[in-house]
């Protein structure tokens, strides 16, 4: 052990002398990787998104959109009575009094109901309103003077059909004629649940080798899916859940583990860097890389600069489920790890130690040699031993 009176370390030009050793150090032991940089930018990522973004939404045009209403209103709209059902026929009198008990009429084959005194009455496609103006009509003035027709439905022809997955209430769902689509059907198994993504697939029983999916969010599908023929009984319908929303944060942070939320919400860089106790602070990690499965399979790297995006100086951009955020060892940090972990300056001594620093610190019979004072000023005055409680874990 040799000692000075002069403290060269503590110049502020000696230090890169310092560094150049240390780098000496890390390519003698084979710690300083080398290969050229394969990530892109963050300002490159974010085109590439935007590029995605108008490449996915198609903007249909306004007769399309048209189309798409009038298909909703005809699907949605009040029932239309049709051959099998069976209606309750109540004629009234200008008191509100019935002139004869109420009468059950079955619509046949031809859309037709029967009914005492006026015969068949073509029914067919027609609201139940409707169906009360016509019936008067038929009665006024040929058979009564005056009459009130009031028709409601007493029965129905259902199709059931099996809706499974991401809805309120799975199973079997009965479907009224007019009502045998895939809106109904989500409706009638009590809607679509908070995990639904708007993606639907649809398998006829009769066709078990062919399924169709469809996303009713896009306008285009949802008019697709209006469009198809009537369900059937037996055909199954699966509103798909969205994939969970885990984001992967690993590398130089203090607690790298999966973060798991609830799907839809959504998580910025900082925000998960936070989630997993922060970066840590024996070394200095400066840039992180996103890794971001893209639509069509290809993984992209993004490099980011943790500093600027800290300071606002980049965009804090929000992560999507599972994307893997890496703080990756630099050789800023290789270097750093490396002194930490082999080597330590007291100024004015330079010290040749057959034990690591950490152990020299945790040794009182060595450290008792060199005098009192504190122990960061004494052998750490540069700060990369004691920078924060997460070295004491490195102590045996």
């Amino acid at each position: 052990m040799q000692s000075g009176r002069d403290t060269p370390l503590r110049k502020a030009g000696q230090w890169p002398t310092v560094v150049s050793a240390a780098c000496v150090l890390l390519l003698s032991q084979g710690l300083m990787g080398c290969g050229a940089d394969h990530r892109i930018s963050l300002e490159q990522f974010l085109v590439m998104q935007q590029d995605a973004r108008e490449a996915a939404v198609e903007s249909p045009s306004a007769a399309e959109l048209d189309e798409v209403r009038a298909l909703l209103d005809r699907q949605l709209g009040p029932y239309k009575v049709g051959p099998g059902d069976e209606l309750t026929v109540t004629l009234t009198g200008a008191d509100a009094t019935p002139l004869f008990p109420p009468t059950i009429a079955r619509v046949n084959r031809e859309g037709r109901i029967d009914l005492p005194l006026v015969g068949a009455i073509d029914v067919n496609g027609m609201e139940l309103e409707d169906i009360d103006h016509t019936i008067r009509d038929a009665y006024v003035p040929a058979v009564l003077k005056d009459v009130a027709a009031h028709v409601s439905l007493y029965a129905t022809e259902a199709t059931e059909v099996l809706v499974v997955g991401a809805v309120t209430a799975p199973g079997l769902v009965p479907l009224r004629r007019t009502e045998r689509n895939l809106l109904f059907a989500i409706v009638g198994a009590g809607g679509a649940s908070d995990l639904a993504t708007g993606e639907v697939t649809l398998q006829r029983l009769r066709q078990p080798g062919e399924t169709l999916s469809l996303d009713l969010t896009n306008p285009m599908e949802l008019r697709a899916a209006l469009a198809l023929e009537p369900l059937a009984d037996g055909d199954i319908l699966t509103v798909h859940a969205a994939a969970p929303n885990t984001i992967f944060v690993g590398g130089l942070v203090n607690a790298p583990q999966p973060q798991a939320y609830p799907p839809g919400v959504q998580i910025s860089i900082l925000q998960a860097l936070a989630a997993s106790g922060g970066l840590r602070t024996d070394v200095y990690p400066r840039e992180g890389t996103l890794i971001r499965r893209m639509p069509n399979g290809q993984d992209v790297h993004v490099k980011l600069d943790l500093k600027r995006i800290g300071n606002g100086r980049d965009p804090n951009i929000l992560l999507a489920g599972g994307d893997i955020l890496w703080v990756p060892e630099t050789l800023e940090t290789r270097i750093q790890d490396w002194i930490n972990r082999n080597i330590f300056f007291r100024a004015g001594v330079s010290v040749n130690y057959n034990v690591t620093g950490i152990e020299y610190l945790n040794r009182r019979s060595q450290q008792s040699r060199l005098g009192g004072g504190n122990l960061q000023d004494s052998f750490d005055p540069f700060g990369f031993l004691v920078q924060n409680a997460a070295l004491q874990g490195l102590a045996p």
